[in-house]
Formats: C-alpha cells, structure tokens, sequence
C-alpha cells in the first residue's frame, strides 16, 4: 500500500479520533474556571502497587560527557526536547530519587495539550508548545510549582496532508528550541517561524520574528518537522512530505535547500562541523557550501523491514541521531528486530574503517520497534521498546506495548558493540525517556500491565548501571494520563515533568 492509499485509510481514523477526543473534552476534562489536578479513570480500579521500591542512592555516571555548547541555543540542557545539540537526552544535574516522593499534575483548561516538549524561561517558568491535530497548537507558560497555566497563546494551525496518524502528528510545534535569550523558535503549519518571548507575569509572549518559508515549503504539502540552528547561527529546518533540508540565514533572510525526497518524521542534531538527518530510508550528514546552501557530505542506508510498525509514525528509523563522544552518531533502524545502529561522524574515514561501526539487535523478533531518540552518555546509548502502542482515542484505548529497554556500549576500541543488559519488565509505550549523569538513573513513565485492565500509568526509575528497576510511583489512570509521545523534563531542582494528553503530572522527592 503506498503512501497515498495509507493517507485515505487513515482519514476515517481522523474523524472517529477527533470524535473520541471531544467526548474526553466533555467527560472527563474538569468544568471550572480554574485548573485543577487532572482526574483518574477508575473503572476498573487499579490492583497494583502504589510505590514499589525505595530511596536510591546517587551513583554519578563517570563517563559522562557534557556537549558543546551551542552559542545559539539556551544554556543548560533545557534548550529542546534532546536537552542539548547532541541530543543526548541526558542531565548533568540531578532527578528524583525516589525519597518519600509525591506525584501531582494538573489539567490543561478548556481542553487537552499534548504538550511534548518542555524548557525554561528566563524567570524560571515552563514554557511549552503543545501540538494537537484536533485543536489549534498553543503556546503556553506554566508555574514550575503548582503546574498552573500563567499565560497562553494560539498558534497557527492548517489542514493535515501526509498520512501521519492525528495522534502521532507533532508538527506545529512539537519541535521547537529555545535561544540564548530563551525565546522560543517556533515551526508552524503554515511553514512559518514565529519567535516567542515569554513576557513578565500574566502578559504572555510577544511575537518578534516572523519567518516565511513558505517559498520553498508549500503549506499544503509540507509541514516542517523540526528546526536547529547550527554553530555558526544557520538555522536548519526539515520537512516531513519530501525531506527538504534547508538553512535561513538570519542575517539576510536568504533561505537555501535541497530535497531528499524521504520522509523525515524526527528532529536531527548538530555538532561544530555537521548536521546529522535520519529519514525512513538513510542517515546523512550535510554541512552547508559558501552560500550556506545544504550539502551532503555522506549517507548510508540502513536495514529496513518495510513496515510501519505497531508505535511507529512510518516505515523508517523512529530516532532523532545521537552524537557521542569519540565521533560516533547513532540511531535504531527499522529492522525485524530492530537494531541499534553506530556510525563514524567523520568527513573521511581513515584506513580501514567503515562508517557502520555496529548493529546490535535489541528486543525480540516481531516485537520490536521505537518512536523516540536514544539515550547517549559517554560511549553508552539506552533504548526503549514501543512496540504495540497504538491510537489511544480509539475506543477501547491504546493497546498494551511490549515491554524492553536496553544499553548498548561502544567499545573502548571503537571498533564494536555490546548490549550490556535488557530490562524486560518496564513498558514505556511512548516516552522520550530521560537520565541523570548526577544520580545514574533513567526515567521513565510507563504502563504496566494490571490484571485488572486498568490503564495506569506509573513514574519508574532504572538503573543505567545495572539495569534494575528501582522504584515506581503511581502517577494516575486512564486516557489523561496518557503522554502519547511527550518527552520527560528534569528541572533544575530536580523535578520530573511531563506532559500528558489532560494536561501536565510532575515527580518531586520529599524532604531531605
């Protein structure tokens, strides 16, 4: 079935998920003025645990790297959804640690978010962009402590094209990045770029830039799947429909591009001297000639089953590239099982090295699949398991994912791979799962599986030294606590965030 056929099939999905997503609006969304914590389902009642496990105590990561600093993106790991311009996903700082910790969230007013990405602002509130295909995107600001909405504002938004299922579209906004002055750059529909500042108090954002790339992206074929500036303030765009690659100029607005004509469903990284894509066919790096126009400087096809897989957006790699000290970049591939792929960044190999370094089967076969980025710490990559998710306004709700994460290790050689364990008990059905250098655990927010069929949804810490699950804490049930796709935010203080389908849950440990 082609591209085409699939995009006709999937408008009466369209239709019965926005209908679905309605009913939940009405029934299940708080009526009343002001926020408030976001409602469980409880029919059926939930049989497991609340807590599970106890206080761990920190053991720091040593063979962390910290990446360069972009100059043209926030400081701090908070500048995008991958924390920084390796997209490691991982913090310097700390997480919780499971102390006497308490779960609150509360609803989004007057309807659901979807907000998949969180930063900071320069007065220390969450700023995000919360993308729903049912509802236009919108800007928002949040108050870190009681998770309240401080100031809001609706996005441009545009009729769908392409065959990305409603609940997996993230274009509008679901990729944005935040500057030096920690304003937000903002890809809409309309193939424009609106540069957000966060106002003082109540105010909201004032918009100070406003770019057209509709000239080279027409709004009723392509979408813009994600933007980065590079070292040098290009900033890059792609877009999902044909994989156009392309850089704007900030100092003369002059936008330059080529087309790949793959799709590109993920966002993509940036180190000093390259830009790394992963598309559903190949992984490339570009760099851009003398009038910054993209250029490939190599690609390599990985192994491809051919189908979209339960939890997956398309037929392609479901990862964002990850940088990794040493010059190496690494993605999954689409495989039956699925790999995790390592390639040589550089321009020009040296004697007798290949740019594959590695492929390292991770999950079982005919149950494998991801739909978010790899962690990277030192020479270690962590990878999750989606296999299985499917539309959760659908009746009946997303069906039960196949449980799996993993750690894979370059080798001090750089010559091969290993997978050092396999946690076959957590189930993450979608998370952009995060890590503490400082504390040397991964979080996650998973769905386990309740003999009771209640669909709760549990903050879970792994050990990346081990892989053994550390704690669970009972966050919520039921479709509002869904993330659907949103990725986890360490704050600074260490506090654990997450946008959920009703609005926003976050993790903090009590007293010391």
């Amino acid at each position: 079935m082609d591209r085409l056929e699939r995009g006709r099939s999937r408008g009466a999905t369209r239709s019965l998920a926005a209908g679905f997503l309605a009913v939940c609006i009405l029934l299940l969304v708080p009526r009343v003025a002001t926020a408030l914590p976001i409602e469980s389902d409880l029919d059926p009642a939930p049989t497991l645990p609340t807590s599970t496990g106890g206080a761990w105590t920190a053991r720091p990561v040593t063979s962390s790297t910290v990446p360069p600093r972009n100059p043209f993106l926030a400081e701090g790991p908070w500048s995008n959804i991958h924390n920084d311009t390796w997209m490691t996903d991982a913090y310097p700082g700390p997480g919780p640690l499971g102390r006497d910790p308490s779960a609150i969230s509360m609803a989004s007013v007057g309807g659901l978010s979807l907000c998949a990405s969180l930063g900071f602002d320069r007065f220390g509130r969450i700023v995000t962009v919360c993308p729903s295909s049912i509802m236009p995107p919108t800007a928002k600001i949040i108050d870190p402590e009681s998770l309240e909405t401080v100031a809001s504002m609706s996005l441009p938004d545009n009729a769908p094209v392409g065959d990305t299922p409603v609940f997996q579209d993230y274009t509008g906004g679901g990729y944005f990045f935040l500057d030096k002055e920690k304003r937000l750059w903002v890809p809409t529909r309309t193939n424009r770029i609106l540069v957000l500042e966060p106002l003082p108090g109540s105010a909201g954002f004032a918009t100070r830039r406003n770019i057209d790339l509709s000239g080279v992206l027409d709004p009723s074929k392509e979408r813009i799947t994600s933007i980065l500036p590079d070292f040098r303030g290009r900033v890059w765009f792609v877009s999902k429909q044909s994989g156009i690659v392309g850089t704007w100029n900030r100092k003369t607005g002059v936008i330059r591009s080529i087309r790949l004509g793959e799709w590109i469903q993920n966002s993509f990284a940036v180190d000093r001297s390259g830009v790394y894509v992963a598309s559903d066919r190949r992984l490339y790096r570009l760099g851009a000639d003398g009038r910054g126009k993209p250029r490939i400087t190599w690609k390599s096809t990985y192994r491809n089953s051919g189908l979209a897989k339960p939890g997956q957006a398309d037929d392609g790699s479901g990862t964002t590239p990850t940088i990794l000290k040493g010059g190496f970049v690494a993605i999954t591939d689409n495989a039956d099982p699925m790999n995790v792929v390592v390639y040589r960044t550089a321009k020009r190999l040296g004697r007798g090295q290949r740019r594959k370094v590695c492929e390292v089967p991770v999950f079982p076969q005919g149950a494998s699949a991801t739909e978010n980025s790899l962690i990277g710490t030192g020479r270690s990559l962590v990878v999750e398991n989606n296999y299985g998710y499917s539309d959760p306004f659908l009746p009946g709700g997303p069906s039960l994912s196949q449980p799996g994460l993993a750690r894979v290790d370059i080798a001090a050689n750089g010559k091969s791979c290993r997978k050092v364990w396999t946690n076959d008990e957590v189930r993450a059905p979608t998370l952009v799962p995060k890590m503490s250098n400082s504390t040397g655990l991964i979080y996650l927010y998973e769905r386990p599986d309740d003999p009771s069929g209640n669909e709760g949804y549990y903050w879970t810490a792994v050990s990346f030294h081990t892989g053994e699950t550390v704690w669970r804490h009972y966050a919520g049930s039921g479709i509002l606590f869904n993330n659907n796709y949103a990725g986890v935010m360490l704050g600074p203080d260490g506090t654990a965030y997450l946008g959920v389908i009703g609005g926003l849950v976050a993790l903090k440990d009590g007293p010391a």
